[in-house]
């Protein structure tokens, strides 16, 4: 931050702006990122927890820790990748301790990561059905592979985001995903039959 703020009539000493003020500004910036990336923080965590109450405790517990480590926010380049950072660690913790994964075949847990707006209520069940095809074919990938493709299809991440995330090597990601992306074509394209 610059020594002073500039204003195009008059310059403002850091020192000059109230402590309540600097407060509120950072209360704002929160604020926006929780209404920013909630949605995306909940579906990374409800892809691997596979349970709304928990993917919603992984997102908040998330927030808090952003909450706590505010002052910091500033120095963050790609705050996307940093949050979906603190998420993904936090629900990989939570697996680790529980040891299980609770799975669900309830399509409503579905519907909150589907589009709504525009279809009729056949096609929006179409599509929750096709939308728990792919992910139950998506659990039957190798856990590395499901890891890169969750975080490259569903949340649009690039490679080096997910590389990031994962503390893997960019070309790591990019061997992942072309896995991933083969093992899931045979699995789709294999007859409903043998499903």
């Amino acid at each position: 931050m610059s020594a002073s703020l500039t204003l195009p009539w008059m310059e403002i000493a850091p020192s000059a702006v109230q402590p309540e003020t600097r407060q509120h500004a950072k209360d704002d910036a929160l604020a926006a990122l929780v209404e920013q990336y909630a949605p995306t923080l909940y579906r990374v965590a409800f892809s691997v927890l596979r349970n709304a109450a928990d993917a919603e405790d992984a997102v908040q517990e998330a927030f808090l820790r952003v909450l706590r480590h505010r002052d910091t926010l500033e120095e963050v380049r790609d705050q996307r990748v940093w949050l979906v950072r603190i998420v993904w660690n936090i629900v990989l913790d939570r697996k680790r301790r529980a040891k299980t994964r609770p799975e669900t075949d309830d399509v409503s847990e579905l519907a909150r990561v589907l589009p709504a707006t525009g279809l009729t209520a056949e096609d929006r069940a179409a599509a929750a059905e096709h939308h728990a095809l792919v992910l139950a074919e998506v659990d039957k990938l190798p856990p590395k592979e499901r890891q890169v493709l969750v975080l490259s299809a569903f949340e649009e991440l690039s490679s080096v985001e997910i590389a990031t995330i994962l503390g893997i090597t960019e070309s790591s990601v990019r061997s992942r995903l072309f896995r991933a992306r083969n093992l899931m074509a045979d699995l789709l394209e294999r007859p409903r039959s043998a499903r």
